[in-house]
């Protein structure tokens, strides 16, 4: 049994962060010729969620960079790894000391919750007015945090230099993993996440894999947050838009994400 698994922004989703409507059509056939597939994502279930809804994703998937499985097909979620008081206080210190107001993300069966202190900055206020505020999550205090909340992982973001201190600052915690890139808001600022060391890509797919009993895992991905699932994979494949180290792991370099690099791969992959 085959089973792939993608990665979203870079790799499936195209330059607009979106489905195309040729990869729609591959999905589709896919699904027809019984072949499982599903997402692997850094992105949190708020944002992920909506994106792969309708398009033949029933497989359990897999978000915040494996800290959480999510199974539609039951609605069941399980959490791994999970960031504790000391670790998130470390990270609301870094990024204070920058001027960074950051936002913590937790999740349980009913409800999705972020919690942020007063935003600093105009483009912290329009990330949540433009992301948050319109979304199911529930927008709370960072002072209602508690040592009960199930912390997933801890995003901001921040003029660049800004952004790269407080990783660089991070990296000294052997217990953290942070990610960083440009923001879409624009060349002056960057993103940053931040979860547990523990929890990896790579590590919830086998799982999935081992639950579903598939024989041979294709992985699709194009940052440093895939290389661990490319490292348990059968095979993986990285678009011409990846970063160096993906491609030099691949079994294969394809066309980038903003050509339908996957679609056109599956395509003639699985002659569909």
């Amino acid at each position: 049994m085959d089973l792939l698994f993608f990665d979203l922004d870079g790799t499936l989703l195209d330059s607009e962060s979106e489905i195309s409507n040729f990869t729609q059509e591959i999905l589709v056939k896919l699904k027809l010729n019984n072949i499982a597939y599903s997402a692997a994502t850094g992105r949190t279930m708020l944002t992920g969620t909506d994106i792969l809804k309708g398009h033949g994703f029933h497989l359990p998937q897999v978000y915040s960079n494996g800290v959480t499985i999510w199974d539609p097909r039951n609605n069941s979620l399980s959490l791994e790894h999970l960031l504790g008081s000391s670790e998130i206080s470390i990270i609301i210190e870094a990024a204070g000391l920058q001027g960074i107001t950051p936002f913590v993300h937790a999740v349980s069966e009913s409800e999705y919750s972020i919690y942020h202190a007063k935003p600093r900055h105009d483009i912290e206020k329009e990330l949540i007015s433009a992301r948050y505020q319109n979304t199911e999550a529930k927008i709370m205090s960072l002072d209602q945090l508690t040592d009960m909340s199930q912390v997933t992982n801890v995003s901001m973001i921040g003029i660049a230099a800004a952004v790269e201190e407080v990783q660089r600052e991070l990296n000294k915690n052997r217990n953290l993993v942070s990610y960083s890139g440009p923001a879409m808001e624009g060349s002056p600022y960057k993103w940053m996440d931040i979860h547990h060391c523990k929890a990896s890509k790579g590590a919830a797919v086998k799982k999935i894999k081992d639950i579903l009993g598939a024989t041979n895992l294709i992985c699709f991905g194009d940052s440093d947050n895939d290389l661990s699932m490319f490292k348990i994979s059968d095979e993986s494949y990285a678009p011409a838009n990846a970063k160096s180290k993906l491609k030099e792991v691949a079994n294969d370099v394809i066309g980038p994400n903003d050509k339908d690099g996957v679609a056109h791969f599956l395509k003639k992959r699985f002659a569909l």
